[in-house]
């Protein structure tokens, strides 16, 4: 499973980059607007430093102006993919610029039916939000996995990028449905290393080499 790291924080991602746990990355005007900076300018930075996908966002809501501001994005970089809405719009800005030969992100993806809409107008990414489906009660590994039925049904190459991940739960039942990328907040990914038998294994260690007044160095 591929690890996309959902932020715009520069610090965060080369951290998590330096480690080899990012194979891409995802932004939008919101994470823009928290980092506090100019959003060509904080892109073109992220893209320089991570050398997978770049996911970053329209503004527009019109198919026409999503096209011309996909392909003004991707001329910050050549890993920009650029994010559409699962509207009607953003699924003809898709194709637009998918036949143009750019990487397109799908975003806001809450049903399989959409999914396969997008998968048909050439989308690169599917982003399905399993965090807002568990809000309302909905489980969004069933959706992680009924888009995945359906792109291996047909032989799609969309590929699936769990997306509005909240626990460390829903990295492990995301990579076991099989989800081919997964985005999630730094902090996510670095709460995947906790276990508390980890803990209180180490604790013990640590007890029984100061007992035993073991040094190495």
């Amino acid at each position: 499973m591929k690890f996309f790291v959902d932020t715009a924080e520069i610090d965060a991602i080369a951290e998590l980059n330096d480690l080899g746990m990012v194979d891409g990355v995802t932004t939008n005007p919101s994470l823009i607007k928290k980092s506090g900076r100019d959003i060509i300018e904080v892109t073109k930075e992220i893209c320089d430093l991570v050398s997978g996908p770049v996911s970053a966002e329209v503004t527009a809501t019109d198919a026409d102006e999503m096209i011309a501001e996909g392909r003004k994005l991707v001329e910050i970089a050549e890993n920009i993919a650029v994010k559409v809405p699962l509207t009607w719009d953003g699924l003809k800005a898709c194709k637009a610029l998918s036949d143009d030969g750019h990487m397109v992100n799908v975003t806001l993806c809450f049903s399989a039916n959409q999914a396969l809409l997008a998968a048909k107008a050439g989308a690169t990414f599917i982003s399905p939000f399993i965090g807002r489906l568990d809000d309302i009660n909905i489980d969004g590994m069933d959706l992680i996995g009924d888009i995945r039925a359906i792109y291996d049904n047909y032989g799609y190459e969309t590929q699936i990028l769990a997306a509005s991940i909240r626990t460390v739960n829903h990295v492990t039942q995301s990579a076991l449905i099989g989800a081919d990328v997964m985005t999630a907040p730094p902090n996510v990914i670095k709460a995947m290393v906790n276990h508390p038998l980890t803990d209180k294994g180490l604790d013990a260690f640590l007890a029984d080499i100061k007992a035993a007044g073991i040094k190495i160095l």
